[in-house]
This record gives structure tokens, sequence and C-alpha cells, in this order.
């Protein structure tokens, strides 16, 4: 049954998926082709960008746009993802959000979803200075040996913590059903929004309350 559009709620604006999802397949290009650098078994993974040298010549460009995206990305969630005591609250009943269960006062996001913002906006810039600093032939020539060799195990450790925190938000957007398609189609019904995010749907009453005055007026 699909809902009317007076019980849908907008949780992502258009310009907000198309970014997200364009920063999804710079990941997937950059990771796997990347996997394929660390990995001597997983060589052919290079191939996602053509060939293993084509790869080694895309591969810090398509890092470069995805590092570019996720700015955006950044600054356009930054004011919801402080953390906060009703986060606190959240991580206490860990045990009723593996069931799928409403658990505390949930703003727009919840501490899961914070920790995934920060944790990527950590190891993006990670890769992005180490990998400026190993891009040869353009910027490696500036810095010596050392300096490298320590920007690429940062860079190594960074990616992996990527990846890591990219499959666990990958699972819980599947666990939580109704997530996947908020960020495909935009919008959430009023049922997930009052258990999932319950803070944040008493909001959108709120601001449907004030518009409602304002028209009457």
């Amino acid at each position: 049954m699909i809902p009317q559009d007076n019980e849908k709620i907008i949780r992502h604006k258009p310009i907000e998926r198309i970014n997200h999802w364009l920063v999804v397949i710079c990941f997937l290009f950059t990771a796997i082709s990347g996997l394929g650098f660390f990995f001597p078994s997983l060589n052919w993974f290079m191939n996602i960008l053509g060939t293993p040298q084509l790869s080694r010549i895309l591969h810090p460009f398509v890092g470069t746009a995805m590092f570019l995206l996720f700015i955006f990305m950044f600054f356009r969630y930054f004011s919801h993802n402080f953390i906060n005591k009703d986060d606190i609250n959240w991580a206490k009943n860990i045990d009723k959000v593996l069931k799928n269960e409403e658990a505390g006062d949930v703003g727009q996001y919840n501490l899961g979803q914070k920790g995934v913002y920060w944790v990527v906006s950590i190891c993006l810039l990670l890769l992005a200075i180490s990998g400026v600093m190993i891009w040869r032939p353009y910027f490696a020539e500036y810095f010596p040996i050392p300096i490298i060799r320590i920007a690429l195990l940062v860079h190594s450790l960074a990616a992996i913590g990527l990846i890591i925190t990219i499959i666990v938000h990958a699972y819980a957007a599947i666990w939580v059903k109704g997530s996947v398609r908020a960020m495909v189609e935009g919008w959430v019904t009023r049922g997930w929004a009052k258990k999932h995010h319950p803070l944040w749907y008493r909001e959108i009453l709120e601001k449907e309350r004030k518009q409602q005055e304002e028209e009457k007026k």
C-alpha cells in the first residue's frame, strides 16, 4: 500500500540525494581500486577503472572528486550532528535499537548516524591530506621519503576505517526498513519518523502547525 501524500515527510531533498549517491559511486571506485593496490591477491580489482595502469592514474582524481563532493555533505549536515544527552540515552538502549524498536527521544539523526558522520569526515580528511603527499608525479616529490612512508600508512589505515564504517552504515540502512527509500525517493512515512526519530517528528509537526497558522492569516 502506497501512503498518501499527507502521510509522507520529506527527509532528504533532491540535491542531498544526488550528492549522496555521487559520493557513493566515487567511494566504490576508489575503495575497490585501492584494495587492488593494497592486496596483491586482489590486483584484479584495479580493472574497475579500466586497466591497472589506468586505475593508478584515475584513483587519486576520483578520490579528490569524492572529497570535494563530501564537503557539501559535511556542511549540509554539520548542525545536526552534535552529540547531546538524548544520544547517550539512545546508546544505553542499544539493545532496543538492535530489535528495531524505539529508543529515546531521537532527533533528525541518532548517535549511530552521528558517529558515521564524524568517522567518515575524519577518514576522508586524512585520506585527502595523505593522498596529496603520495600523489605521483604531481606532489610526492615535494616530500621526503620518511614523510611519504608515514603518509602511506595513514592513507591505508584511513581507507580501511572508511570502508568498515561505510559497510556498517549500509547494513544499518538496510536493517532499518524505510531508510534506503528515504535516500532514494526522499520521503519517509509519519509512522517511521515517529518511531525512529520522535523529536524530529515533533519538530516537523510544529513547523506544519506554524505554516497552517500563517496560511489562515
